[in-house]
């Protein structure tokens, strides 16, 4: 049976993550600090698990393994759940680092690679985040000033406010600023590669690893370009704003503001999952309703067709 599933997330406790995710967007936790909330996964290092209904208790890599026409005909050319969508909280800053494609992370880590997209939910006064490089450098260049602890002096650092949004393609250096809270919409891929760490240690008392060799193979050494469309419309029928953040081949993301009662649909070719980053909303699809807060995921099967979202909210929608 096909129905809106809210999902359990799964929560990391990175040594850079701080507690906004516990008091703002209702994370229950023993953890004494959250950095990531997986709010759709199907990925080994931490499935979410269904909240609701009749599969309640199953993870949803399960679920779908015997439903797989829930995906929708856009993801039948991938052979693993294609999304991986995340709560991040900075308290810290977090690592400089990039993410390889998937030709080079299918041979070297035997998993796909990581593009990503990131929302910006939150952001304290003066917070900013690393974007690529100022201006082209050679692979020379920035091995060197990798090694004589320059990496800095070059990389292209961006102020952000809320609701701002940035592309990351495969090999864009990067790194979130302390002070802010994204919304992280990513292929399921796990694999990073750290360039600058600022000297910390991990929970072991040792250095965190850094993989300088990999990052130099992979790292796009000119300035981000914006490498998504924004072209697929969405249907919509009343009672929202709406506003296309990216589409690109691995996903396709929106920001919707709900005012009134508002219609949506999700029809054969994609899943939608969304989480509510503001406010609160009260989904209902046929007999099945299901209220949603602030910090809270659902997932929609390919083929649920029409439901209604009412209250006050906005909530970043992803399908492929």
């Amino acid at each position: 049976m096909r129905y809106p599933m809210k999902l359990m997330p799964v929560l990391k406790d990175y040594i850079w993550g701080g507690t906004k995710l516990k008091q703002e967007y209702g994370k229950e936790t023993t953890l004494p600090t959250i950095a990531e909330s997986w709010e759709l996964s199907c990925h080994r290092d931490g499935p979410c698990i269904i909240a609701n209904g009749s599969a309640a208790g199953q993870t949803l890599a399960a679920w779908l393994e015997g439903t797989p026409e829930a995906l929708g005909r856009r993801a039948e050319h991938f052979p693993y759940f294609p999304l991986l969508i995340k709560l991040i909280d900075a308290k810290d800053s977090l690592s400089v680092q990039v993410h390889p494609d998937d030709a080079y992370a299918m041979r070297v880590e035997g998993e796909y690679g990581k593009t990503e997209m990131w929302y910006i939910v939150d952001a304290e006064e003066g917070a900013c985040l690393l974007y690529g490089f100022r201006a082209p450098i050679t692979r020379e260049e920035f091995a060197r000033r990798i090694a004589d602890d320059t990496l800095l002096d070059v990389v292209n650092r961006v102020p952000v406010k809320k609701g701002d949004v940035f592309f990351i393609p495969a090999g864009t250096l990067h790194a979130i600023g302390k002070g802010i809270v994204i919304c992280e919409i990513q292929q399921s891929s796990n694999t990073t590669y750290r360039i600058y760490d600022y000297g910390r240690v991990g929970t072991d008392g040792l250095p965190r690893a850094l993989h300088i060799d990999k990052a130099v193979d992979v790292t796009r050494l000119t300035p981000p370009q914006e490498h998504f469309t924004m072209a697929r419309p969405m249907d919509v029928f009343a009672g929202m704003q709406v506003r296309q953040l990216a589409s690109c081949s691995y996903f396709t993301v929106y920001e919707i503001v709900v005012e009134d009662p508002a219609q949506l649909r999700v029809g054969e070719e994609s899943f939608q999952s969304f989480t509510v980053v503001d406010g609160a909303v009260t989904l209902s699809a046929g007999e099945n309703v299901l209220p949603l807060r602030k910090g809270e995921s659902v997932f929609l099967p390919a083929g649920l067709g029409r439901y209604e979202l009412a209250g006050s909210g906005r909530i970043i929608l992803s399908e492929m």
